[in-house]
């Protein structure tokens, strides 16, 4: 087991640097959540019980799917301190066999971080269910696509997100410069993108120090100005948190209501990034930032948001920078872009480590990774993927001309991947945890409901830019899949043609091989045995050396193989080793 205990300093010093990693995307959305919620049919309903509809249905979505989903469930479900629905899928491997990769052998099961104390209870229940899943071929790669989609939509996150942060953070400049053309901001969107990605081949840790105090600072700003309108504008706005305004909302907005659900979704963007990157800090230290600074600032925005509109909504589609303060305006938008850049720099590293991660169980054809730090193992650079990463993103900023088509794309990637994350969490609860079947089935359908709802909403706008996602996810996933198909064929080929030592050791006099002073390493996918490879190299060099040692460097699913444990040297004939 990874040691992950830590004193009330250490999660202390790890709440603040999650800040400047974790919250950036979820903190910025107060940008755009209103903007994209009244942007079709719903800005005919201007009555202050249609905002305070729309502002409850916020607070309960935040509520519902950030703080109890992901922030007091999800963070348990951690795989030896790592999350991310890479982390789900190991567990699920691991605890009910679900795994597709040829080359497990019985010593994966004696690492230390195999098996975890807390999941060794097992429900009669679900351990018929699972032998059921076990034994059927087809769950196991519905199970692995399903995988490979999430994780897509994830990579698509990583070219979306900096796009409407950025360029919803410029758009602010038109709120004080109406007549500044549209081309112009875009202009110096795109700028600010390309920089992005060109100084990622530098590293993030030179800067990264910077990021959570400009996010703490950005928080703490955007709840003042929204007490500050709360007070001015509507003090009664505090009544809009009760769920029965949710009801008046659909009762006076029925279609265009449940339409509007798309712009409403956009409130837990960033909600997945509190799992997937819980291996950087612990789960005390996130709970801690966002129960104290996130989850408060941003409540409080929304209803200083609410209470701005309810008495000047036909700033509606500016509502964020229309309600700040004349003497405010500029350092908060200067707070607002370096905000936008932070959470962009966080999700493109994410999505830099999300395809190391699909690299290392072979479903992604092979890239250069680059380590940039000789301290922080996550700290990592592939240049191939910034590079698409950037051609995406600036296409999307310029082929997006309504930046609320962006953020219908935008709200469809994250929903889906939320969508799929719950029900890999059902089974989680099931399957490893080893609760009743009811129970995960409670989870998935409470939580699934409220998703498959926005859903149907984001679906609807698909015409409207969220089909890009989708058609580049599905694009991704089969790239990703037929790659993983090809590699299990290629190790299954290896395997089944592996050429026994006996037959070796018959050969070798008649050979007449020189045999040089040396060490000599053949590189393997074989976790044992003798690849048919090696039979060439005796048939068709004319020396080799004295000693041989079969490498094999093979990918385990879990997330940390203790340094001591990182070996396995087996002999397989005399004189000769497996390493």
């Amino acid at each position: 087991m990874v040691d992950r205990s830590y004193q009330c300093k250490d999660v202390l010093i790890l709440a603040y640097q999650s800040f400047g990693v974790l919250f950036g995307d979820l903190s910025i959305s107060p940008l755009y959540v209103f903007k994209s919620t009244f942007s079709g049919n719903l800005s005919n309903y201007q009555s202050e019980d249609v905002i305070f509809g729309a502002l409850s249905l916020i607070f309960w979505t935040l509520t519902l799917l950030s703080l109890f989903k992901h922030v007091i469930i999800l963070l348990n479900a951690d795989d030896n301190g790592e999350g991310g629905i890479f982390a789900l899928y190991s567990l699920l491997c691991r605890h009910a066999k679900f795994s597709l990769l040829p080359n497990h052998q019985t010593a994966d099961e004696e690492l230390s971080t195999y098996h975890n104390p807390r999941y060794s209870y097992r429900n009669p229940q679900s351990l018929t269910v699972k032998r059921f899943a076990e034994r059927h071929k087809k769950a196991k790669t519905a199970l692995l696509l399903l995988v490979l989609f999430g994780t897509c939509l994830l990579i698509c996150v990583g070219f979306l997100t900096p796009a409407i942060s950025i360029r919803s953070a410029i758009e602010g400049v038109k709120v004080r410069s109406s007549e500044l053309h549209y081309g112009v901001v875009l202009i110096i969107a795109c700028i600010l993108l390309v920089g992005l990605f060109v100084l990622q081949h530098r590293g993030t840790y030179r800067v990264a120090f910077m990021f959570a105090p400009i996010v703490i600072l950005w928080s703490l700003s955007i709840a003042a100005i929204g007490v500050y309108n709360i007070l001015k504008w509507n003090p009664r706005v505090y009544k809009a948190l009760s769920p029965y305004y949710i009801y008046t909302f659909f009762r006076d907005t029925r279609y265009d209501g449940w339409i509007s659900l798309g712009g409403v979704l956009l409130c837990v963007t960033g909600a997945e990034a509190m799992f997937a990157d819980l291996g950087q800090y612990t789960a005390a230290s996130i709970r801690l930032s966002f129960f104290c600074i996130i989850y408060p600032c941003l409540v409080l925005q929304y209803m200083g948001q609410a209470a701005f509109l309810s008495k000047n909504f036909a700033a509606v589609s500016t509502s964020f920078y229309a309600s700040i303060p004349d003497s405010l305006f500029w350092p908060v938008l200067v707070m607002a872009t370096l905000a936008a850049i932070v959470a962009s720099q966080s999700v493109i590293s994410a999505t830099f480590s999300i395809v190391k991660q699909c690299y290392a169980i072979g479903c992604f054809p092979r890239v250069k990774v680059v380590h940039k730090s000789k301290w922080f193992r996550g700290q990592i650079y592939i240049p191939e993927i910034n590079w698409v990463l950037l051609v995406l993103c600036l296409a999307v900023t310029v082929g997006f001309r309504d930046i609320n088509h962006l953020g219908n794309a935008y709200g469809l990637t994250y929903m889906s991947a939320m969508f799929l994350t719950t029900w890999l969490t059902a089974l989680i609860i099931n399957f490893v945890w080893g609760q009743s079947l009811v129970l995960a089935l409670l989870f998935a359908l409470f939580f699934g409901s409220i998703e498959i709802i926005f859903l149907s909403s984001s679906f609807i706008r698909i015409s409207k830019g969220g089909w890009v996602p989708l058609v580049l996810s599905v694009i991704f996933m089969l790239i990703m899949f037929v790659w993983h198909y090809g590699s299990r064929k290629k190790y299954l080929y290896d395997f089944h043609n592996k050429v026994p030592m006996k037959q070796i050791l018959t050969l070798g006099p008649s050979l007449g091989i020189v045999r040089v002073p040396g060490i000599g390493l053949i590189f393997t996918a074989l976790v044992s045995g003798v690849p048919a490879t090696f039979t060439r190299f005796l048939t068709n060099l004319p020396t080799f050396y004295q000693v041989a040692v079969f490498v094999c460097e093979k990918t385990v699913l879990v997330p940390y193989v203790p340094q001591k444990e990182r070996y396995l040297i087996g002999r397989i004939g005399p004189k000769s080793f497996r390493i």
